[in-house]
Parts: structure tokens; sequence; C-alpha cells
């Protein structure tokens, strides 16, 4: 499906879609009214005719870009590149364009991206926040519609979009019991008590778990990972086996971490499930392909990024209305791993 030869008009793709300009100018500007089959039909023309807008016309006329930054720690992870896909996915179904920033889990980098959002003129962000400090007040007045994606607690000052971190891995422990498993692991970062983030939030969900089903909670089973790494569940794996620990069960704050303790395990001779079973967190796609396959906490990565884009298109239609929190459902995927 072509225009004529030469620049494509709004009104080619009018024509292409079977529809009036003004829906065209409707869809491409991302206003509501439009039903969501013929929005559909028209962002299909707009991306096989090779329309394209004039964003800077259009920026001067209705101050938006059509642009949303998606801010994640790295790039190269399994789960952030599955987050991102999904937020590709549901932007375009709202007529947005994502722009990706790396920000290396840090603060200094999360401010870099929100700067960056401002400089080219998006018209909103969404930040995977690691290092931010929700008390920092550079982010006070950051006047760029932004959703928090994360762990951290900006008390109501930002729409939040969070991980079912100590509810998926309390369910997790709990699925290890179930099976049988009494001197539970948990690999995982170093714990810091006054720190909320990915680490405390799995630990403390590990810790539920233990005391609702009457198990003491032990000291020697929590291994702190050098590094949030495939490599470092490798090497925590060794040092696990090689300390003589009894263990039956492990929970590993990644999919990530998880592979390479399967790794590790099988370098010291020990068999995943038959000598000690093993669960995850994220499920990312290289889950189902372990081996074994990788049991693991599977939050429903679709949901958290329609709700961000659709949090995110709310703050810019509203920049007054109040913040919300909301948290994504899960479920335990079983599979061999703790079979």
């Amino acid at each position: 499906m072509t225009a004529a030869q030469g620049t494509v008009t709004m009104g080619d793709v009018a024509r292409l879609a079977g529809v009036s300009k003004m829906t065209v100018s409707n869809v491409v500007n991302n206003r509501p009214g439009v039903s969501e089959p013929v929005r559909r039909r028209v962002l299909e023309v707009v991306r096989e005719s090779g329309y394209r807008l004039n964003v800077s016309a259009r920026t001067l006329r209705s101050g938006r870009t059509g642009v949303l930054g998606l801010a994640v720690p790295h790039v190269n992870s399994s789960y952030f590149g599955l987050l991102a896909e999904h937020v590709i996915e549901e932007a375009a179904r709202r007529g947005f364009h994502i722009a990706i920033e790396q920000t290396g889990a840090a603060a200094e980098g999360e401010f870099e991206a929100i700067a960056q959002s401002h400089k080219l003129q998006f018209d909103g962000l969404i930040l995977s926040a690691s290092g931010l400090d929700p008390q920092d007040q550079r982010l006070v007045g950051g006047g760029i519609p932004m959703v928090m994606l994360g762990e951290r607690d900006f008390a109501a000052s930002f729409d939040h979009v969070a991980m079912p971190n100590e509810e998926g891995t309390k369910a997790a422990t709990e699925h290890l019991i179930d099976r049988g498993c009494r001197r539970i692991a948990i690999v995982t970062g170093a714990v810091r008590g006054e720190d909320v983030n990915v680490v405390t939030r799995r630990h403390h969900g590990y810790l539920a778990a233990l005391l609702e089903r009457g198990m003491a909670a032990d000291a020697a089973l929590l291994e702190p990972l050098d590094a949030m790494t495939a490599e470092g569940g490798r090497r925590a794996a060794h040092r696990l086996v090689d300390s003589g620990r009894e263990v039956d069960g492990v929970v590993a704050v990644t999919d990530g971490v998880a592979q390479g303790l399967l790794r590790g395990f099988a370098d010291r001779g020990v068999r995943v499930p038959e000598d000690v079973r093993l669960i995850g967190f994220d499920d990312i796609p290289e889950a189902a392909l372990m081996v074994p396959s990788l049991s693991t906490v599977s939050p429903d990565h679709r949901w958290m990024a329609a709700k961000a884009i659709e949090l995110v298109a709310a703050r810019i239609d509203d920049p007054e209305r109040a913040a919300t929190e909301h948290t994504a459902p899960f479920t335990i995927v079983a599979r061999e791993s703790t079979r």
C-alpha cells in the first residue's frame, strides 16, 4: 500500500485509510474520539505509506511532539529489553513514539534523562528509577509529565507503576516450601535495612513467607551477590556449595542471577532440581529455554507497559491530576527447576 510518488500528505493517508483528514489528524496528534479499529488502520497506513508528520509545525501548534522518553538502567538487560518492547507497542496504540535512554542505574544518569527529555521536548517520560533519592529537591517542579517505574517510594509525588516485589518473592518462597524445601537460601544483592530497593523488597517477601509458614530465618542462608549478573550468580552458587551449607531450595533475586546459579551448580556437580530446587523472578524469555527450564515469578509486563503509557498520557492531558500508585499482577510459572 503506497501513495503516489513524492511526498506523502495527510490527504493521501486519509484516502488510503478511507477516513477524513480530520480523523488522520486526530490519530497522529493522539486526540481522543477515534475508535481503536480506526486508529489502528490509520497508523498502519502511516507506517506503510511512509507519511511523516511535520513535527516542528505540530509542536508550534500544539506544544507536543508525539514522542515519549523511556529511561532504563541498562539496555542490554533481558528484562528491560522486554519492557521496552511492550512500551513501544503500547505507545504506538496511542500514537506516540518512544525514545530510549540508558541511565546506568545511577542518580545522575536519571537526572540527565529528565534534562534531555526537557531539551528534546518530549511530551513525557517513563523513568525506571534506581538511584534517585525521592527527597532530592531537584525533582520538585520538574515540569515534564513523568511516570516512575521501580521500587522507590516517591510519596505520591509522581505516578508510579511498581513490580510485585514483596508479594511475588513471598509466593516464590512458598512455592519452594510447598515442594518440600526446608533449607531455602536467597541469593540477592547486599541487603541494607535503610534502603528501599528491589533487593530489600524481595528479601522482605522471602522473610514474610518463612514467618507465615513457621520457619525461622537463618542468616547463613542469605547469600549476597558481588554483582547482580549471571556471572555473579555463578560465583554465588560456587560459594554456597563450597561452604558446605545445607540448602535444598534457592530463591534468586532475578532470572539473570538464576541463570548463573544454574551454571554454578552444574560446575560443582549439584543437580537442579534433584539436589536443589531453584526459582527466579521476572520471567524473561530465556527462562523457558534454560536447562532445566526455570520456574519464576512472572509479572504482567504488558500490563505494566500499558499502565505506564496510560498514566503518562493522562498526565499530559491533565498536569494537575493527583498521582496514583499501581502494582503489577503476577503469576508463578512452575517449570522444571522446581518440579
